[in-house]
């Protein structure tokens, strides 16, 4: 996994954790799911890199 790729996906969990947590705590659902979402984009990105290292090898 390329470094950029590896610390963008993880930024973007951390980003999403953070609006997630913050939806909950305010009780806004709209950014609890934008939260949820931007997350999943975050694991997806990162699966998709641990992929590419699996068959480079």
């Amino acid at each position: 996994m390329s470094d950029k790729e590896k610390s963008r996906a993880k930024a973007e969990q951390a980003k999403g954790k953070l609006k997630e947590t913050a939806g909950g705590a305010v009780g806004n659902e709209r950014l609890t799911t934008e939260g949820r979402a931007e997350k999943a984009k975050g694991d997806a990105r990162q699966a998709k890199e641990k992929m590419k290292d699996v068959f480079k090898r």
